[in-house]
């Protein structure tokens, strides 16, 4: 049996987004398991949608997510260069192959002329196809004119390792243009040489390239090429999964999932759940079970949808799981800018309380502000809490003027706090969801935290008196 080779080629016209992460995911976990050699090709031959500096992003996502590749436009190997545009020899050479066949021709057709051609073929209530213009005498190839592939249309019917049997009749195939007039190939052309000879065994891509496979394969026959492994990938559909994600639906750059504190390690599992499963319920793998279980059997043909709350959810499971150097190492970058006045010990006592909270690290900023700063007292806060809106301005300065009274006596430490929070409520006869609300409320001004205990704490006696105080005098303004 050859060696597993596979591939991911993207072309250099914008951010990674998740549709091609998991393309790339899915063909390093087939060659790893395999034992075999995964490939990072450039594929940057329509030079007029080229991105400045897009390579450097595709290569820095890669390294970011894990997915490291064995040969590439930064790893030299055997069958390179790995960027298209510096094979355009290798293309040249290739299509002369077919012009000395018979199997390709020079278009010498200007785009008006082509336009006058569907046009006529659409008062005739005909098909437009480019085999039907085929020009009458051969003229030489050179740069600055198309070369088209002289296609000898077939019925295909071709196994997909995804999709199971796929057919498609001649009609699907035409004849295409495999060097473009500035000398580039096509993806059409240049893929398939590529693959052949950098030996690659699986071709793993999206489903917009079913409808021209039957292209490539009369390609592969006219080349006397056998052709690879092929698999198609189900889209991945918005949170409706009524349609394809698009950025409209918030789809977003790879990095900036990163940028915003999602942990690569969640991103590579969320990816593999976009239409894989190992056949049980497990939803969270190691990267190690990953390689060990992947298949494309288990690949399904249905559309997946990225479910952005999943994602969340699945980061906060590997926050969770994460030490606490680790943690604080992580979310160096998310803390408010209020934080760099506390030493890292303070910092530490509040991610240990935070760590089962945290979904992805940008929420660090709103979930630690006020361990830093006093915020502005919002008594909107409780007119618009279910219960406490049901006391009058009296019975809540009653209930803040009792728990100061009695936390002014209390040893700031969380199993002291505890039981006295739980007296506090024997003498107010009050519910936890009423005054411990109510106390959570005017030292934080946010309507949920951290364990109420730990909290005050962590702010100390001085700082949770004061803010009780000072919300006290706040609803007093109010009688």
């Amino acid at each position: 049996m050859s060696t597993i080779r596979t591939r991911f080629a993207p072309s250099p016209t914008g951010f990674m987004h998740v549709g091609g992460a998991r393309t790339a995911l899915f063909a390093w976990l087939i060659a790893r398991q395999a034992g075999g050699q995964f490939i990072l090709r450039i594929e940057d031959t329509d030079q007029a949608r080229l991105v400045s500096q897009s390579v450097d992003h595709i290569i820095k996502t890669l390294s970011v997510l894990g997915i490291d590749y064995d040969e590439g436009p930064d790893k030299n190997g055997p069958y390179g260069p790995y960027t298209q545009s510096q094979r355009l020899d290798i293309y040249h050479s290739w299509a002369k192959k077919l012009i000395d066949q018979g199997r390709a021709y020079t278009d010498p057709y200007s785009k008006e002329e082509i336009d006058n051609f569907k046009l006529q073929a659409k008062k005739d209530k005909k098909l437009f196809l480019y085999r039907d213009i085929r020009p009458d005498k051969p003229i030489k190839w050179q740069i600055g004119l198309p070369l088209r592939f002289l296609s000898d249309p077939k019925q295909y019917t071709w196994q997909d390792a995804v999709m199971g049997e796929l057919s498609a009749g001649s009609e699907a195939i035409d004849d295409f243009i495999l060097i473009k007039s500035d000398g580039y190939p096509t993806y059409n052309f240049g893929h398939i040489i590529d693959d052949y000879l950098m030996r690659c065994t699986h071709v793993i891509r999206s489903q917009e390239f079913i409808a021209s496979t039957p292209k490539f394969l009369n390609l592969y026959e006219a080349l006397n090429i056998e052709k690879p492994i092929l698999a198609t990938l189900p889209p991945i559909l918005n949170n409706d999964g009524k349609k394809k994600l698009s950025k409209r639906d918030g789809a977003k750059d790879i990095l900036e999932y990163i940028n915003q504190g999602y942990l690569p390690e969640t991103i590579i599992n969320f990816l593999a759940s976009l239409g894989w499963n190992d056949g049980t319920v497990k939803e969270i793998f190691s990267i190690d079970e990953l390689i060990s279980s992947f298949s494309l059997k288990r690949v399904q043909k249905a559309g997946a949808i990225f479910d952005e709350n999943r994602l969340k959810w699945m980061n906060g499971y590997y926050i969770r799981q994460l030490d606490q150097q680790t943690l604080y190492q992580k979310m160096l970058p998310f803390w408010p800018e209020e934080a760099k006045n506390y030493d890292e010990q303070y910092k530490q006592k509040i991610l240990n309380i935070l760590q089962d909270r945290l979904k992805f690290g940008q929420e660090l900023k709103d979930l630690s502000i006020f361990f830093f700063e006093d915020q502005p007292i919002n008594l909107d806060l409780i007119n618009n809490n279910k219960l406490l809106s049901k006391l009058g301005s009296d019975q809540l300065v009653n209930l803040l003027q009792n728990s100061y009274n009695e936390l002014s006596k209390t040893e700031f430490n969380v199993d002291q706090l505890v039981i006295n929070l739980n007296q506090l409520l024997d003498q107010t006869n009050q519910k936890p969801s009423i005054l411990f609300s109510l106390i959570r409320i005017a030292i934080t001004q946010v309507q949920s935290s951290p364990g109420l205990a730990d909290t005050m704490e962590i702010l100390g006696q001085q700082k949770t008196l004061r803010r009780i105080q000072e919300t006290i005098s706040a609803l007093e303004n109010k009688l």
